[in-house]
């Protein structure tokens, strides 16, 4: 990953001159987000879920761009103390994509790993994919939606039987009044596996709503939500539910 993301910044310092002078834009747009849902699970290793992260496009060259993204998640339970972070995953997304008339398509590489805190655990659990991703953009009147999905194969694993994943999600944003609105928004989640374990297909899905507030350069978003994740806990094949109520801090 490390070696893949050197060579993209290579290749785009040495063509910075001859690219600015056709219209190539340079570090135009980058996200923010900071979250914490509070869960109503009955197991006392999922308490709080948190997320802090963003994404950035390296380059937009017109009729595509290149992106990096990254998240980091903790999830916390009560078994120890009252705030007792047992696990925390590092998500990490390079992709270049192609536009074209209000549909992008991307290359993505996709990388996740698990980890436990303050408990031992000495073997990784990780995984890569390659695959594609599809995303499009929409205004219908003031309602704003955003549709997009991936399909990815896995490349490297570490103590997980995934073989493919599938996910697609649509969120979508309504203005109410000039710093005020209603967002909700659902995804789907797919994961084939192989025969190392007695299990099929793995599904997973989360729905969600709430009250946007706008600022000047941000936003938060209130949110309640639903979700169903497969193999919640990073040492156990179970899958598990909840629903959740939390915030989202989000750059504009």
């Amino acid at each position: 990953m490390m070696r893949s993301l050197v060579c993209v910044l290579a290749v785009i310092v040495c063509a910075s001159p001859a690219l600015a002078q056709q219209g190539v834009q340079f570090l135009p747009r980058y996200d923010f987000h900071l979250a914490a849902d509070h869960l109503s699970s009955d197991d006392p290793k999922f308490v709080w879920d948190t997320n802090f992260g963003g994404d950035l496009d390296f380059v937009d060259y017109g009729f595509g761009r290149t992106r990096f993204a990254a998240n980091y998640e903790a999830v916390l339970g009560g078994e120890f103390r009252a705030f007792d972070p047992n696990q925390g995953n590092y998500l990490l997304d390079l992709s270049s994509s192609l536009r074209g008339r209000g549909v992008e398509v991307a290359g993505l590489f996709h990388h996740l790993s698990r980890h436990l805190s303050d408990r031992f655990k000495r073997s990784p659990v990780d995984w890569n994919m390659l695959g594609v991703s599809l995303a499009h953009d929409a205004r219908h009147g003031r309602t704003q939606v955003d549709v997009h999905g991936s399909l990815l194969g896995v490349l490297l694993k570490s103590n997980v039987d995934y073989d493919w994943e599938a996910d697609g999600a649509i969120n979508l944003r309504v203005p109410v009044r000039s710093h005020v609105g209603v967002v909700a928004g659902g995804a789907v989640r797919l994961i084939g596996v192989d025969d190392t374990r007695t299990r099929g297909t793995q599904r997973g899905a989360r729905g969600e709503a709430g009250v946007r507030f706008e600022g000047e350069t941000g936003a938060v978003e209130l949110i309640v939500a639903a979700e169903r994740r497969p193999d919640a806990y990073p040492l156990q094949d179970a899958t598990r539910s909840w629903v959740s109520a939390g915030f989202r801090f989000v750059s504009r």
